[in-house]
């Protein structure tokens, strides 16, 4: 190798060996496009954050494929002197030198939270890498802390600052402000209680690329995964869990509320929806519906909607001309009680990315917020299901009918009215809309992933066809 220190200190990353980091690359489970052919790999940006080992350099990764397309991924790179040792996931060692994943690194973590409670910028060239600490999060962690990254690999990466702080860096970079920094920076501006509130981000601007690539915030110590408890509570109290899930009702409520409450804000400020947005709306779920009713397999589980795809396109249809839509403002996206957590201080609503296999632009639409409470309601016949599938416990007669009812009387009584379709009968036809494009989306994903999970969206399809 050359001499790595001063290399670092340059952003050149030159001695750096090609073909073992291209490897290692595609291998992570972050890099999302492992069964496409990839020409090129090169590190666009490399920003140095320490210049004395173990060393610390910010690298912006971009990979190429044969149709000119490309995708840019988040790799901090670690270098230690091999006398220090590392005892984890090497890329490789040579001359004297271990490269590793930085983000495995504590050192990384105490080194961009540092930055990001000091606003810190950097310029490299053109591009400018930005790190910021949120105006409500106050004076942030004092003296020594215990850093400690989230071991299990995903498409994000995660660290946790003492039980008071985690920061999730993005791996797939997308231009643009990412949904998650965009909605957790308006409700933690407002003081909203049930989430986890913003303590700081880190974004660039440059040539290649402009877009977040981490955010900071409150660590929910104590709280209970939303998914993990119901399954649980089905077991040893349903009807505590009746009274939890009438209670997310009204948390759901409350964040549209607020989520719909500033008309000042273009970004935020509520709106009617103009009706190609709503044929296209429709349009995309009568493709989804025919698309994944072409080629139906013959198993069992598929059996009662086999040949029914047309009446379920019917149903659409039907639903689609007696519909009034209501306003449509800016949700979560992708909802569900994975999404959620039960804290000391009540339900908290996580992770505002939205579906991460929709582009960003369209995670950053305005839409009806029943297509989030579609989610949750969905949810319910999933955690009936995981309840016997994944413990071997039968859920109480009728209790995913009574979660659905609790759960959308807590959602009505907090909700702001105005947001919604006017009537009870317009809002139940578009929450079915929702439900059936849920159920159509997730029977296409279990046939490709769970086949034996393939009968809870056909039991929720059949639903549909069967509701007056």
């Amino acid at each position: 190798m050359t001499d790595v220190t001063a290399a670092v200190a340059a952003g050149d990353l030159a001695f750096l060996d090609e073909d073992v980091f291209n490897q290692w690359v595609v291998a992570q489970r972050w890099f999302a496009s492992k069964t496409r052919e990839v020409t090129h790999i090169e590190i666009i940006d490399a920003v140095p954050l320490r210049a004395d080992p173990p060393l610390l350099v910010l690298c912006l990764v971009e990979a190429r494929f044969p149709v000119g397309t490309h995708e840019t991924y988040q790799v901090p790179l670690g270098l230690r002197r091999s006398e220090d040792g590392w005892d984890g996931q090497k890329i490789y060692e040579a001359d004297g030198w271990i490269v590793y994943d930085a983000l495995a690194d504590a050192a990384t973590g105490r080194e961009l939270l540092h930055a990001m409670r000091s606003n810190r910028d950097i310029q490299v060239g053109q591009d400018e890498f930005r790190f910021r600490w949120a105006v409500n999060a106050g004076a942030g962690l004092g003296g020594t802390v215990d850093v400690r990254p989230v071991g299990v690999e995903q498409s994000n990466t995660s660290i946790v600052f003492g039980d008071q702080l985690i920061m999730k860096a993005f791996r797939k970079v997308e231009p643009g402000v990412n949904p998650e920094l965009e909605l957790l920076r308006f409700l933690s501006a407002r003081g909203f209680p049930h989430i986890a509130t913003l303590a700081g981000w880190y974004e660039v601007e440059g040539r290649h690329v402009s877009a977040t690539l981490g955010i900071l915030q409150e660590f929910l110590a104590g709280a209970r995964d939303g998914w993990e408890l119901a399954l649980d509570e089905l077991a040893s109290d349903p009807d505590g869990l009746l009274d939890r899930v009438e209670l997310l009702g009204n948390v759901i409520g409350e964040l549209h509320t607020a989520l719909g409450s500033d008309n000042s804000n273009q970004d935020f400020a509520p709106v009617e929806p103009s009706s190609e947005a709503l044929s296209i709306l429709y349009a995309d779920v009568d493709e989804q519906i025919e698309r994944v009713f072409l080629d139906l397999p013959e198993t069992e589980a598929v059996a009662p909607i086999r040949g029914r795809g047309q009446d379920v396109r019917e149903k659409l249809s039907l639903l689609s001309h007696a519909t009034v839509v209501g306003r449509v403002i800016r949700t979560h996206g992708d909802l569900h009680l994975g999404q959620t957590m039960l804290s000391p201080r009540g339900w908290v609503v996580l992770d505002f990315e939205g579906e991460p296999a929709r582009p960003l632009p369209e995670r950053r639409l305005k839409r009806s917020p029943l297509r989030d409470v579609a989610g949750m309601l969905r949810s319910f016949s999933y955690v009936v299901a995981g309840a016997r599938l994944l413990r071997g416990h039968q859920a109480p007669e009728g209790w995913e009918e009574r979660a659905r009812e609790r759960f959308l009387s807590g959602y009505f009584e907090a909700v702001d009215g105005t947001l919604l379709p006017p009537g009870q009968q317009a809002t139940e036809q578009l929450l079915a809309v929702f439900e059936l494009e849920k159920a159509v989306y997730e029977l296409r994903y279990e046939l490709n992933n769970r086949p034996d999970w393939v009968a809870i969206p056909v039991a929720g399809i059949l639903r549909l066809l069967d509701s007056e």
